[in-house]
């Protein structure tokens, strides 16, 4: 072992407090030194308290350093008394109780410098009458977090001296979240300071690389005065694009038949050879190969072939076509419908890709939310609407290098999350249900994180809830 290792993983007898006397599980009691007079102790030119609430004490086996968390100091006679035991000490004779939370190793790093390699949970448990001691302030900033890669600055620590607290950001966005509360309970207002904070916080800590980006599933059109720069997606003025061809099968069958209907299964069949045929006819003018198009491929292509394609399969008598006339009326009803423009508009044909810029549309920047205002979308279009966006953030993610991932992490935040993750079987909102959950299972390994809002938890789909911390 080094010189540098030596000194910074051997006992230091000075910060030295007493010695444990139980250990239970996670937790264990010490009994402080006799000689303690005051509850403090000076090391370094720097003063620790002991027993302070939240501060954290060491304990050495070999090379290993084990981390504990105090939460309580109080006497002696009184935890005897608890434990039904007839007291026989002093009456200043005290304990502290800690639960252990983390293990750590001094280690020199290829620049020579030295490093505390410390991980969180504990393999290696203390054993009776091992001296617990305070650990010294250079130790606690590679405890709370270091400044180093894609993090913000918290505060500082009050119960250890002002140590720096910093957050990781790619764990932050990546642990899904839900904010519940009655309504007028300001959970709109929670929401929108966290993500202001996360933002001028992220600013600060100056990491060029490290590129959040927020996009708000807003149905109120509430969020857009909190964020005065933010870019919005509105049927209101034509920013928000969401074409027919960006939704899967499943999506395309809900918008055409949904899921009522006696003939279904036929119905889908019919939609599904019309719309795989007209994928590949499109997939020709884009020099994409037709062999590589399936009916979910994000590939546009003409309504007018769609229908074209479903017209063909009509069977020549009569009293069969009443499945396919029903999709073609179906889908004339949503074409002439001036609501579902952003959603109908038939695509021009331009040899160039449209899908890049659709999903550059739904990303957004970095520096500011994307807050996309539902609140013109009707109400039969409006899950379908969140599953493509909630689809295309999974999907650009999974397609991302885990470099581009770590750099590039989204956080979808879900405002009215009741309504696109029931928890009931509404045929509307089916495939936001299907999105959102599967984000909620998947996302925090490609870098999605979620954030539901909420003023009634008890209809919001368990499974997805169950992915959440609830605040």
């Amino acid at each position: 072992m080094s010189h540098i290792n030596r000194k910074h993983g051997e006992p230091i007898e000075n910060l030295a407090i007493g010695k444990i006397i139980e250990v239970d599980g996670s937790r264990l009691i010490a009994e402080l030194a006799p000689e303690l007079s005051e509850l403090s102790r000076v090391y370094a030119g720097e003063t620790y308290p002991i027993g302070q609430f939240g501060s954290i004490i060491r304990i050495h086996f070999g090379r290993r350093l084990i981390y504990a968390l105090v939460g309580r100091l109080r006497m002696k006679a009184d935890y005897e008394a608890e434990r039904g035991v007839t007291p026989h000490v002093s009456s200043d004779e005290r304990i502290i109780e800690a639960d252990l939370f983390g293990e750590g190793e001094w280690i020199t790093d290829s620049t020579g410098m030295p490093q505390l390699s410390f991980q969180r949970g504990v393999a290696t448990y203390p054993l009776p009458q091992q001296t617990v001691y305070l650990t010294p302030k250079s130790e606690l900033r590679f405890i709370y977090g270091d400044a180093k890669g894609a993090v913000i600055r918290l505060g500082e620590h009050v119960g250890s001296g002002g140590a720096p607290c910093f957050a990781e950001m790619n764990e932050l966005l990546g642990k899904h979240t839900a904010v519940l509360g009655s309504t007028g309970a300001g959970k709109s207002g929670t929401v929108a300071a966290i993500i202001h904070s996360l933002l001028e916080r992220g600013q600060e800590a100056g990491h060029s690389s490290w590129i959040p980006r927020i996009v708000i599933l807003d149905p109120h059109n509430e969020y857009g005065a909190a964020f005065p720069a933010h870019s919005r997606l509105s049927t209101d003025d034509g920013s928000l694009r969401l074409p027919y061809w960006l939704l899967n099968f499943q999506e395309t069958i809900a918008l055409l038949i949904g899921k009522t209907e006696f003939v279904a299964t036929s119905q889908a069949n019919i939609v599904k050879t019309a719309l795989l045929e007209a994928r590949k006819e499109a997939a020709g003018l884009l020099n994409i190969d037709p062999a590589a198009i399936t009916v979910d491929s994000p590939v546009p292509y003409k309504l007018l072939t769609l229908r074209d394609r479903i017209e063909a399969d009509k069977p020549s008598q009569a009293s069969k076509q009443d499945s396919h006339i029903s999709i073609l009326q179906k889908l004339d009803v949503l074409i002439s419908d001036a609501r579902l423009s952003f959603l109908m508009t038939e695509w021009d044909g331009s040899t160039d890709d449209p899908f890049p810029s659709v999903v550059t549309q739904l990303v957004g920047d970095a520096d500011q939310p994307r807050v996309i205002d539902l609140s013109g979308v009707p109400n039969e279009v409006a899950g379908i609407s969140s599953a493509v966006v909630a689809r295309v953030l999974f999907n650009l993610k999974v397609w991302q290098t885990p470099e581009e991932r770590a750099n590039d992490p989204v956080l979808l935040v879900c405002e009215e999350a009741h309504r696109y993750v029931p928890n009931r079987g509404e045929a509307q909102y089916e495939a936001a249900q299907e999105a959102i959950r599967r984000i909620a299972k998947e996302g925090r390994k490609y870098g999605v994180g979620l954030l539901l809002v909420s003023q009634r938890p008890s209809e919001v789909d368990a499974t997805v809830l169950s992915q959440c911390n609830v605040n």
